[in-house]
């Protein structure tokens, strides 16, 4: 369980190919505390640390992550959010992220506000899965690789965000532009709330 308030950017230094999985190895800051099989966010994934090396660690995604996530057009270079599984004895800062990033989302539009930038990001609507709790509500929760957000201004299939200096600073929103792809978690509150109703009106 996650918070979404990225803790840094961590590097990719290496990626393997192994059959349908890949492979992954990050250089950051706290790989000294790590633990193997603990559970680590990578814009928005949770991925269980499988070696560490110095300060460099290994995590492995399976082939449906992959076909979920942005994770498979990382290369070595790239920056990636993560953040450590959540502490249940302080405050709840952002809002509460599974790490199970339901797909991805494409960014449309970038706009200045005076100090802010608004992103725009657009993903595929399904109906059928509307009706089970995947998509946005206006001042309702998004994850968006990995950072938790408030929604603006959500249509059928997009929505915007406001990211601050700090956060655009912060985590890989600076080097998100038009055309990017993001990973999104809907909230899981809303999941739950359409479930109840759907099974209600069984």
């Amino acid at each position: 369980m996650f918070s979404g308030i990225v803790e840094e950017m961590a590097t990719v230094t290496a990626i393997e190919h192994n059959q349908e999985n890949i492979d992954f190895t990050l250089e950051c800051s706290f790989t000294g505390e790590l633990k193997i099989d603990q559970s680590v966010s990578h814009n928005g994934v949770c991925l269980t640390v499988v070696a560490i090396d110095g300060d460099r660690y290994t995590v492995t995604a399976m082939k449906e992550t992959l076909l979920r996530s942005n994770l498979g057009l990382l290369k070595v270079g790239d920056k990636v959010n993560v953040e450590r599984s959540m502490l249940m004895n302080g405050r709840l800062d952002g809002h509460i992220v599974q790490g199970h990033v339901d797909e991805t989302a494409k960014c449309i539009g970038v706009e200045d506000a005076e100090g802010s930038t608004y992103f725009t990001f657009e993903y595929k609507y399904d109906a059928d899965m509307a009706k089970k709790g995947y998509f946005t509500v206006d001042k309702g929760s998004v994850t968006v690789n990995g950072v938790s957000l408030t929604v603006c201004e959500p249509t059928e299939n997009t929505f915007k965000v406001a990211i601050i200096p700090y956060t655009r600073q912060n985590t890989n929103f600076c080097n998100i532009a038009l055309g990017s792809v993001v990973n999104i978690e809907f909230d899981i509150l809303g999941k739950y709330i359409a479930r109840l109703t759907e099974l209600g009106n069984k």
